[in-house]
């Protein structure tokens, strides 16, 4: 008839139905009619295979089906100091946050909703292994990934609430601010470059000076001061600038072993209690200006002559010595006289192509060759 209203409700369908805008009950599969002359009915088709119920009246349908509720839909009903996680078919598939009230269908997928308590903010690992896959962990929660040699502080609104081990980690971001802080503890160096520095005689000279430094105490390294690397480089300025103003410019040139230990020792007391550990200080150069270099180069070229003058009278001296020592042992015994001529003859017959001895050996012995 022209004034009935035929619906027809399919196997993945519901519909509500509503008269004069006010809801009146539920229609599953079927068809149906009314007689409605004035058009006073409404009927508003969902499809369950999408399980999340998408209108806007879920306080008006949990009151209106009362305690036929749980007939037709799974009731969500977080709590403020909770999370909902919406399982579908066994399977993770999103998180309520806190204070939401939510409808889903029953009928195709089986729909299950876990309320979690915030009062632990870790996000269960395999809850967040799921929201990983989903590509939604990081939108629903503070991740942090601590990797090995390495150590974590969990801050909960600016109060430092744990300490994390290498490994990975996600935390709630509900309710509260929470922020991961990831701290290095393998040995760092730290490079202090082109410092201009007067030593105690006012020679005008640049250090390049490097550390290498640990955290030991990762609690008192990120609490106790804002940026611990800043003070380490600080600190070894200030050891620096000290040490090398208490020192000559030939005491730094001669002994830059106790540079770097003065160096050491005033950086590691005014580090102590931070939480790092200085474990080497070494200064790696020193230049000197130009005009500098030139006077000094100048005065090793002396001190090098001079003492190769000195090693040179000393070798002649010792040669002299040797040789008026040879010429007393000489005069005082004929037979070495006599094995010098020998060696004198044999110097000489080696450069002679032919030799004629008269007299036989007792020529060679006696005649042959006379020193004098």
């Amino acid at each position: 008839m022209f004034w009935t209203k035929r619906v027809v409700i399919g196997d993945g369908e519901r519909g509500l139905v509503y008269r004069n805008r006010r809801f009146e009950r539920v229609l599953v599969p079927g068809v149906y009619r009314w007689f409605d002359p004035m058009g006073r009915i409404e009927v508003r088709t969902f499809n369950i295979a999408a399980p999340e119920y998408a209108g806007h009246d879920v306080d008006a349908l949990i009151v209106g089906l009362g305690n036929r509720l749980g007939e037709t839909f799974v009731h969500a009903d977080i709590g403020v100091d909770q999370v909902g996680l919406v399982l579908k078919n066994g399977k993770l598939e999103d998180v309520l946050p806190p204070g939401t009230r939510r409808l889903y269908w029953i009928g195709l997928v089986k729909v299950e909703v876990q309320a979690v308590t915030l009062a632990s903010l870790e996000v269960d690992a395999a809850v967040a292994r799921r929201l990983r896959q989903l590509g939604t962990l990081s939108k629903l929660a503070v991740v942090a990934d601590v990797p090995a040699e390495s150590a974590g502080l969990v801050f909960v609104d600016g109060k430092l609430e744990r300490t994390l081990a290498p490994g990975a980690y996600a935390f709630w971001n509900f309710q509260k601010n929470v922020a991961v802080d990831v701290v290095d503890l393998r040995v760092q160096t730290i490079e202090v470059s082109g410092q201009e520095l007067l030593t105690r005689d006012k020679v005008s000279l640049r250090v390049n000076l490097a550390a290498s430094t640990r955290v030991t105490d990762v609690v008192a390294a990120r609490t106790k001061v804002a940026k611990i690397g800043d003070v380490v480089y600080r600190e070894l300025q200030y050891g620096l600038r000290k040490a090398v103003s208490a020192k000559t410019l030939d005491e730094l040139l001669g002994d830059k072993a106790s540079l770097d230990a003065d160096i050491f020792a005033h950086v590691r007391g005014q580090l102590t209690g931070l939480g790092v550990e200085v474990l080497g200080v070494g200064v790696k150069d020193v230049i000197l200006p130009g005009e500098m270099k030139e006077i000094l180069n100048a005065v090793v070229q002396a001190e090098k002559q001079a003492q190769a003058q000195v090693i040179r009278r000393r070798e002649e001296a010792n040669a002299t010595r040797s040789l008026l020592n040879t010429a007393k042992l000489i005069d005082e015994s004929p037979v070495l006289m006599r094995l010098k001529e020998l060696e004198a003859l044999e110097k000489v017959t080696e450069k002679i192509d032919k030799l004629t001895v008269f007299g036989g050996l007792d020529g060679v012995l006696k005649q042959l060759v006379t020193l004098k």
